[in-house]
C-alpha cells in the first residue's frame, strides 16, 4: 500500500480527498498545522473509512525539519498539497501573509521531497489564475493572470512547479485548477467548517439559514449576468476528491507540469443557488445585497474535456446535491466540528 502525503488534509478537500484514497487502495498521511481546520474531520474520515489507518501529524509547512521527520518516517509515495490560505477578500489586505504562507511552504515541501526522492506532486490550484475570463468555458490554454494576491500565488507557484519539472525530468506534477468546491460527505458527517467566518458562498447560506450567522450578503447585482449576481462553477467535494485520485493513478504518464481543469462545467448565480438551497431547506433566506468585493469577476465556468482525456474523470453530481448534502452536514452539525 502506498503513502499518498495529504498537505491540509485536515481540510475541506483533504478530509474528503483521505476517505477517496483509502477506497482507492492508497493509505492518506496527513499533515496539518489546523489554523483553519480541525483533528475531528480526520477522526470522522478514519470512521467513514472503516476505521482505515490515516495518520496525523501536527505540524506547519514552513518548518522544514518537521517536513524532513514525515519524509523520514513514512515511504511517500506522492504528495497532495492542499493547505494554504484561501480566501480571496482576506487575502487583498493581507498580501505578504498569503505570499509567505502559501509560497514559502510550498518551498519548503519541494526541497523535502527532492532530497528524499519524491518526484510525484499534485497541486491544489484554482481557476483563480486565469483571472478575469476571456472565453467560455475556460480551456487550459487561457492566457494567465489574477485578480487579487490568492490567485498570485496559485499562479506564481504553478510557475515555480514549471521551472521546476523544466530543470529536472524526474517530476510529474499535475497542476489541478479546479473551480468552486462545495457539498459535504453525504453521511453529513464532514463537512465545509471554517474556524472564522466563512468566506465562500455554500457555508454563508447554511450557516444563515441554521442560525448560526445572522446575516447573509450578497457581494455584487451588477454584473453582466442573467440576474446580476455571479456566476461559478461550483464542484461537488465527493467528485473533487475523485479527481484527485484519478490523478494519482494517472500521475507516472504526466510528465512535467500539466494544467487540469476540475469543473462542471455548468454555472450557476449566486442567487440561483440561494433559491436552490430554499427549495432543499423549505426555508426562507432573506440576503443583503451589497457591493462587489474587491477582486471578484463575474463569470468563471470550467470546459473540463482535458480532465476526461488525461485522467478519465468528470464531474457527476448535480447542484440539488451539492445543496442537499451541504445542508444535511449544517443541519447536524449546527457549530461545525466543534459540536
Amino acid at each position: 500500500m502506498q503513502d499518498i502525503l495529504i498537505t491540509g488534509g485536515a481540510g475541506f478537500i483533504g478530509s474528503h480527498t483521505a476517505i477517496s484514497l483509502v477506497q482507492a487502495g492508497f493509505r492518506p498521511v496527513v499533515i496539518d498545522n489546523f489554523a483553519n481546520s480541525s483533528p475531528v474531520a480526520v477522526e470522522r474520515a478514519r470512521e467513514l473509512a472503516g476505521g482505515a489507518d490515516i495518520p496525523l501529524i501536527e505540524a506547519d509547512l514552513c518548518d522544514a525539519a518537521a517536513v524532513d521527520r514525515v519524509f523520514s518516517d513514512y515511504k511517500i509515495h506522492a504528495v497532495i498539497h492542499f493547505a494554504g490560505l484561501k480566501a480571496v477578500g482576506e487575502s487583498v489586505g493581507k498580501p505578504l501573509e498569503y505570499y509567505a504562507n502559501n509560497i514559502g511552504s510550498t518551498l519548503v515541501l519541494l526541497d523535502v521531497m527532492r532530497r528524499h526522492g519524491c518526484f510525484n506532486f499534485i497541486f491544489s490550484s484554482s481557476a483563480t489564475v486565469y483571472g478575469s475570463p476571456e472565453i467560455l468555458p475556460i480551456p487550459e490554454s487561457h492566457p494567465l493572470s489574477a485578480t487579487n494576491p490568492y490567485g498570485r500565488t496559485k499562479l506564481f507557484i504553478e510557475e515555480i512547479l514549471r521551472d521546476l519539472a523544466i530543470s529536472d525530468d524526474r517530476w510529474h506534477i499535475p497542476l489541478l485548477r479546479y473551480f468552486n468546491p462545495v457539498g459535504a460527505h453525504p453521511s453529513g458527517k464532514i463537512g465545509e467548517s471554517p474556524n472564522d467566518a466563512p468566506n465562500n458562498l455554500f457555508p454563508c447560506v447554511t450557516q444563515f439559514a441554521v442560525g448560526r450567522r445572522s446575516e447573509l450578503k450578497v457581494f455584487g447585482t451588477d454584473y453582466d449576468t442573467a440576474d446580476g449576481s455571479g456566476v461559478r462553477d461550483y464542484l461537488h467535494v465527493c467528485d473533487l476528491a475523485d479527481g484527485h485520485v484519478a490523478a494519482l493513478r494517472e500521475i507516472g504518464k504526466l510528465k512535467g507540469a500539466v494544467p487540469i481543469n476540475l469543473g462542471t462545467g455548468t454555472g450557476y448565480s449566486v442567487l440561483e443557488v440561494i433559491a436552490m438551497f430554499e427549495d432543499v431547506s423549505g426555508k426562507k433566506i432573506s440576503a443583503q445585497l451589497v457591493d462587489r468585493r474587491p477582486g471578484d469577476i463575474a463569470t468563471c465556468y470550467a470546459d473540463s474535456t482535458r480532465a476526461k482525456e488525461l485522467l478519465h474523470w468528470e464531474a457527476h453530481q448535480t447542484l440539488r446535491a451539492m445543496c442537499e448534502d451541504s445542508w444535511r452536514w449544517q443541519t447536524g452539525n449546527p457549530n461545525g466540528y466543534e459540536s
